[in-house]
């Protein structure tokens, strides 16, 4: 037998809520129902219950915490003969895995939604608040989320007695098993509805638009998830509600790069700044800085501004702006500048350059009379 907690992805100081949260998620990505013939998926469900009848019971629950094992007696599944009925009810919440015979009396949890925000840099470095409009499931209010119209109580299905699922009993090597599937007269509900509610068509919730004011926290990051609990679609006959998911998007800003928490943007500086230095002002994500141009700053260099990056998640100091070095090299030239240029490469000892003569106005005109 595997350890318990470890089939179940929860820690030995697990809360009794934090094991039955855990249950429920593998369960429904597990069951027999969604994972029809999947031997695989089946022996992985059975070994959920048998984690979870053990942590959810606490007299076994505090045996293995003891001595790392459990009573054969008391191991949920130590037997040849496995009732994945009672596993499915343990699942909608009936205390310690106990069914009640009545399928049909368990509710159905509302499904997760995931809804989108954009935010900006500047956004990332202040945090903000949107308020986001989507759409969920709402119990119908017409019909009290029976499905029945004026708030009647549905029929009993008659195929499966109002269990929901229809047994089977097959044998294995490992003996017979008793399995469970979806009843296909009620769908699994349990009840049939003769009378569907008009309002939502039997279905119990209708499509509501919901509002809600997302706070982005500074120094959030793309692709960051805001996990709101219990705001998804509500949940009907006793059912959880499902949470809402809000994914952040970080708006590209044509500027800047994002590298964590730093910040890199291109800096164009003519001829005479980069090799005579100078002092400018450049634009930030919240605010101008003035930088420093050393005397002879070369094409790629990196300029830094400490502290005008982006801040941390969860507080602290912003990251640096940084900022790559490019030379503006000029297409054109007049004459004043061709002269001014051979007298500086004559001055710094250089090969003085032959130049083209489509450069500057002279050179223009020459051309032409050609």
């Amino acid at each position: 037998m595997r350890n318990p907690y470890e089939v179940l992805g929860v820690s030995s100081s697990a809360s009794a809520d934090e094991i039955k949260s855990a249950f429920r998620k593998l369960a429904r990505q597990f069951h027999p129902d969604v994972n029809p013939n999947n031997p695989e998926a089946e022996e992985k469900f059975k070994e959920i219950g048998s984690a979870y009848g053990i942590l959810s019971d606490e007299e076994k629950k505090a045996q293995f915490d003891r001595y790392g094992r459990v009573d054969e007696q008391a191991g949920g599944f130590q037997s040849q003969q496995v009732n994945f009925g009672d596993l499915f009810d343990m699942f909608f919440g009936n205390a310690g895995g106990q069914t009640s015979g009545r399928r049909a009396n368990r509710g159905r949890d509302g499904e997760d939604i995931r809804a989108d925000v954009t935010v900006t840099f500047e956004e990332v470095v202040t945090g903000t608040q949107h308020s986001i409009t989507y759409h969920k499931q709402a119990k119908c209010e017409s019909c009290g989320a029976t499905g029945v119209e004026g708030g009647g109580k549905p029929d009993q299905c008659t195929k499966c007695n109002g269990q929901g699922a229809v047994a089977a009993v097959r044998d294995t090597f490992l003996g017979q098993i008793r399995t469970q599937t979806t009843c296909p007269q009620c769908r699994g509900a349990g009840v049939i509805i003769s009378n569907p509610c008009k309002s939502c068509r039997g279905k119990s919730t209708v499509v509501k638009e919901s509002t809600i004011d997302v706070k982005v926290p500074p120094g959030v990051e793309h692709g960051m998830t805001i996990h709101y609990a219990g705001s998804g679609s509500e949940g009907v006959g006793g059912g959880h509600s499902g949470d809402l998911y809000v994914v952040v998007s970080v708006k590209a800003d044509s500027r800047f790069e994002r590298h964590g928490h730093d910040i890199v943007g291109h800096l164009k500086l003519t001829f005479a700044q980069a090799s005579m230095g100078d002092e400018i002002a450049v634009e930030g994500i919240d605010q101008d800085y003035d930088i420093e141009i050393p005397a002879g700053t070369q094409p790629g260099e990196i300029l830094t501004v400490r502290g005008a990056g982006l801040p941390p998640l969860h507080g602290g100091r912003r990251g640096d702006m940084h900022f790559a070095v490019q030379v503006n090299v000029p297409k054109k030239l007049s004459d004043a500048q061709i002269e001014l240029l051979k007298q500086f490469a004559e001055v710094s000892g250089e090969l003085i350059p032959k130049g083209n003569e489509d450069s500057g106005f002279l050179g223009g005109i020459f051309k032409k009379k050609k």
